[in-house]
């Protein structure tokens, strides 16, 4: 009886076991980590060999995020990649640049934004992709007539046109917020009237800060709308004028990536995060003179904009990277850039 009882104890515990692993698997516990192609971008690759480092690296997925990374539009090219990646374990996504045709971000070289947007879609499909990623502009979109708020109609406009053609692929449109355009309201309304269903986050907690908020309140506004990432960290400092915010790899920055890591999985369950390593340079937020509030109206009062001059009062000044002229400035480039998205890796593994 004695020995029944230890056997069925010891059943139960493995079904326990693997019932827990299973549970785990089916909502995403597992962190997935990824590479944004664009944080080691000075190497000038193309998308077969952003795959193979990647795979080099042991991640768990590849986002190319900029169409000419890719050397042709195909099918039997693009199957090939898909094919590549695969074989590596990887699973890939996609994106592109602005398809919104009044920022000062917009190129006409696919195409209108429709069509832009329609044939990154395709190429989505194609590799397999579950997201189609794109963006509105830049910080300098909010200094336009209208404001941003006419960028935002505009973008809408043409995300509702390939509405069809997203939905008929399967793919969901996935919005960054990107190089300080929109914060994270302004991004969830956006997402909200073009149509939840088929529209969702690319969360960027490096962009946020240039947009004078906080990432882990970023992450709680749109965590939950969240579909694909491109992630880094940041350092912020006071001087005389405001602050100054510079991006650093994983885990050297103010943000609490153990507890941004954890709370990503709680709130996009299955989602991965990438990361996009731009670092080396520092931008000063001038927020002590009062022109600075024209394109953040009513920001100044909010727990958003208090929590974010707290990582500065938190912060301190760090140097910038400068590569050296001559025929050496390529290669410390690429040097610089694979070491920031490495020790980001490094980071998260041994810590997310």
């Amino acid at each position: 009886m004695r020995r029944m009882n230890r056997r069925s104890f010891l059943a139960q515990s493995l079904a326990a076991t693997a019932a827990a692993s299973l549970s785990q698997a089916a909502t995403g516990a597992k962190l997935a980590l990824g590479l944004d192609h664009f944080a080691v971008r000075a190497t000038g690759w193309k998308a077969a060999q952003f795959i193979d480092y990647a795979a080099s690296l042991k991640l768990d997925t590849m986002f190319i995020s900029e169409l000419h990374v890719f050397e042709n539009f195909e099918e039997a090219y693009l199957k090939s990649l898909k094919e590549q990646a695969d074989r590596a374990g990887l699973k890939l996504y996609v994106g592109t640049g602005s398809v919104c045709k009044t920022s000062n971000t917009w190129k006409d070289i696919y195409g209108t934004p429709e069509e832009h947007l329609s044939l990154t879609i395709r190429i989505a499909k194609t590799l397999g992709s579950p997201v189609a990623r794109c963006y509105l502009g830049n910080q300098k979109d909010r200094s336009t007539d209208g404001g941003i708020q006419k960028h935002i109609e505009e973008i809408v406009k043409t995300i509702k046109a390939c509405q069809s053609k997203a939905e008929g692929e399967g793919i969901k449109i996935a919005v960054e917020n990107h190089a300080g355009d929109m914060q994270s309201h302004e991004l969830k309304a956006l997402i909200e009237a073009a149509g939840k269903g088929y529209v969702g986050a690319n969360i960027d907690p490096g962009n946020a800060v240039w947009a004078l908020e906080e990432p882990m309140l970023h992450l709680e506004a749109l965590g939950p709308l969240t579909i694909c990432s491109s992630v880094r960290d940041s350092m912020l400092w006071e001087d005389e004028n405001g602050a100054v915010v510079q991006w650093t790899a994983v885990g050297e920055g103010l943000v609490d990536y153990k507890a941004y890591a954890k709370r990503f999985a709680e709130l996009a369950p299955g989602v991965p995060l990438q990361v996009e390593t731009i670092s080396g340079f520092a931008r000063p937020f001038s927020w002590k003179k009062d022109e600075f509030w024209n394109i953040f109206p009513n920001h100044r009062d909010t727990p958003m904009f208090k929590a974010w001059l707290d990582m500065a009062k938190r912060g301190h000044k760090i140097d910038s990277f400068k590569a050296p002229d001559g025929p050496a400035k390529k290669d410390a480039e690429i040097a610089y850039q694979k070491g920031e998205a490495e020790r980001s890796f490094t980071w998260l593994r041994a810590n997310a």
